[in-house]
């Protein structure tokens, strides 16, 4: 299997950073190097925009956040994602670029947002992991932890909409991005995800 980049997205609360780790181990399991990361980043810019969205007193409006997180995502590619492919690993993202065409299109449009991503490596898969806002909100709130700006039912329903013209989108510029539906339990889900994987590196 040659190095993948491999994105997983989905709403808040749909389970995207548990089937990272474990789709991971599953790769480490078949004998795979993987490196594992997440947008934002852990780089300078991704740590401004992890406190400005968990901060409700942060100033920065939503309009500026689709150039923070695109400056972030250039300096993810460049520091992390593009060396660790030439390293033969294989790279599995808890969000890339996906989550900015369907979150920061609220504010900005999607063709906007688009245009700012365009020159972005596309994953050589997006698996979108599909569950209803309602079933999402409810996993936020039973976490117990302050909620950031987008953690909110209505916005939740207008993410899961802008998801869908994305999927639309991105499919007609040739990208691989496979629903994966996020009912039931985790280990249901993953067994879900590896076989998308496994679809992937077959084709």
């Amino acid at each position: 299997m040659r190095p993948l980049f491999i994105a997983v997205e989905g709403l808040d609360g749909s389970g995207g950073t548990t089937q990272v780790k474990l789709l991971a181990d599953w790769l480490r399991a078949q004998g795979r190097p993987v490196h594992v990361t997440a947008e934002p980043s852990t780089g300078p810019v991704g740590r401004f925009i992890r406190q400005a969205l968990a901060d409700p007193q942060a100033r920065v409006g939503d309009a500026v956040l689709p150039y923070l997180f695109a400056a972030d995502r250039r300096d993810h590619l460049d520091r992390e994602v593009l060396p660790a492919l030439e390293r033969g690993e294989h790279v599995v993202s808890d969000r890339y670029k996906h989550s900015s065409l369907a979150y920061q299109s609220l504010c900005m449009g999607l063709s906007q947002v688009a245009e700012l991503n365009s020159r972005f490596r596309a994953p050589d898969l997006t698996l979108l992991l599909d569950l209803d806002p309602e079933t999402c909100l409810q996993r936020i709130l039973a976490r117990g932890e302050p909620r950031d700006r987008f953690e909110a039912l209505d916005r939740l329903r207008a993410v899961h909409d802008s998801y869908e013209a994305v999927v639309v989108l991105t499919r007609s510029q040739g990208e691989r991005v496979c629903r994966v539906d996020a009912q039931g339990s985790v280990e249901q889900v993953h067994a879900r995800v590896v076989a998308a994987v496994k679809d992937r590196a077959s084709a």
